[in-house]
């Protein structure tokens, strides 16, 4: 009996030294890409202020961008915003986005909305190699841009919470005229739906409050492609929950504090890479070269395939239409429930307001260190006389991963037209 346990014993630790398998991974980041990702950077100083978040925070003539369903509770008849965001300036000072709003309250229980966002990637100069050599070298000059154009409409369909539609023209013209002369401006159309609720004020013991909620799903519309051999890209299609409370401690003094959670409803990028089958000649389990030899390759199901072919190992097929790669981010990622979690970002802010003149402002971001690793706090401040609103906010990194925004001060203006049109406290 003892003779044919030792043999067994042989047995596993032979085939473990014959026969070792291993997972050599082509990748390590799931980080999900996707097409115009300039219509994620917050475009009103606000917003960023807080730590990038507005789909709960009170109204105001920014909630295009957010939740245009917050529009059936601004206080103004109606109001036109700009802002201005520099992009990268420690490096260029001609790459930025500009943002225009304008909203419209048509009476107690509905409103609409129009904005215009634009990115500039600067200018880019090529310069062939006759035109390098001649004594006067001018290239061609050419200026990469994208752009979104949309209109909402909000509806209130009780006292306390509406519902907005919005509708999204958006074109990405990053083709480089070079060598290939078929290049041209990518266009799709999207979509967001939202909601927003705002209770009543209610008395506590030492001050007043009222709650706020709000969800948005954005730009939620058909993948494109820039020339018809090329890759589909995804729109940046997110999911948007939050919730806050406003401590109104007296006629002068308030302190909203909110709390938003965000996810990306796009595939998340399966794990691929290459399978070996190797001899394990010392049994210590780990592939080198020095210890084995991959000239065995095999797919999972151990077919033999060609030097260097890459495989799928983890995680479902990205190539799929928009609609059902909404469902399928939810159970798509590789690290399972766990890394379905990691996908979600989330800000804390808080806003202080006195006499609703001058405001304070505070948040922090925070992503997941394989999904992104943005982490940042965030500082801002709010002016406001008569009819015009000032906004300002400022950013600092507190990740590895240095921001494209790290150090850079914003601003954002806002006329409010028709103010105190309206009664909503």
């Amino acid at each position: 009996m003892k003779v044919n346990i030792l043999l067994i014993v042989l047995m596993v630790w032979a085939t473990n030294t014959i026969a070792q398998t291993t997972i050599i991974p082509d990748q390590d980041s799931r980080t999900i890409t996707t097409g115009i990702p300039f219509a994620l950077i917050a475009p009103d100083a606000r917003a960023a202020g807080m730590g990038d978040m507005g789909v709960a925070t009170s109204s105001d003539a920014f909630s295009q961008a957010w939740n245009p369903a917050k529009y059936a509770f601004n206080t103004s008849k109606s109001g036109v915003s700009l802002s201005y965001t520099p992009y990268l300036s420690k490096l260029v000072n001609d790459i930025g986005l500009a943002y225009l709003s304008y909203f419209n309250r048509i009476n107690e229980n509905s409103a609409f909305g129009a904005s215009f966002r634009y990115f500039s990637l600067g200018e880019i100069e090529f310069i062939t190699e006759e035109q390098a050599n001649s004594q006067n070298p001018v290239g061609t000059i050419q200026k990469p841009n994208e752009f979104t154009f949309d209109v909402s409409y909000g509806l209130r369909l009780s006292e306390r919470f509406s519902m907005a539609v919005a509708l999204r023209y958006l074109r990405s013209d990053l083709k480089l005229q070079t060598e290939n002369t078929d290049a041209k401006a990518a266009s799709s159309f999207g979509t967001d739906i939202t909601g927003y609720y705002q209770s009543e004020e209610e008395a506590y013991s030492d001050f007043n409050g009222r709650w706020r909620g709000g969800f948005a799903i954005q730009n939620l519309g058909p993948k494109f492609k820039y020339d018809e051999a090329g890759q589909e890209n995804f729109q940046p299609t997110t999911l948007r929950l939050g919730g806050g409370f406003d401590f109104i401690f007296d006629q002068y003094n308030k302190l909203g504090v909110t709390v938003e959670v965000a996810k990306l409803l796009v595939p998340t990028p399966p794990v691929t890479g290459r399978e070996f089958n190797y001899t394990d000649t010392n049994g210590n389990g780990v592939y080198d070269p020095e210890n084995g030899t991959d000239a065995s390759d095999t797919d999972v199901l151990g077919n033999e395939t060609n030097p260097g072919e890459t495989i799928i190992l983890e995680g479902q097929d990205p190539d799929v239409g928009f609609i059902s790669g909404v469902f399928q981010s939810f159970g798509d990622a590789p690290g399972g429930f766990k890394e379905e979690l990691q996908e979600f970002t989330y800000a804390i802010g808080a806003e202080y307001l006195y006499k609703d003149a001058f405001a304070l402002r505070l948040g922090y971001f925070n992503e997941h260190e394989t999904k992104g690793a943005r982490k940042f706090f965030a500082l801002g401040a709010g002016f406001k006389y008569n009819v015009i609103n000032m906004d300002l906010s400022y950013l600092f990194s507190s990740s590895k991963v240095q921001s494209p925004l790290e150090n850079t001060l914003r601003f954002s203006l806002t006329f409010n037209l028709g103010q105190g049109t309206y009664s909503e406290y």
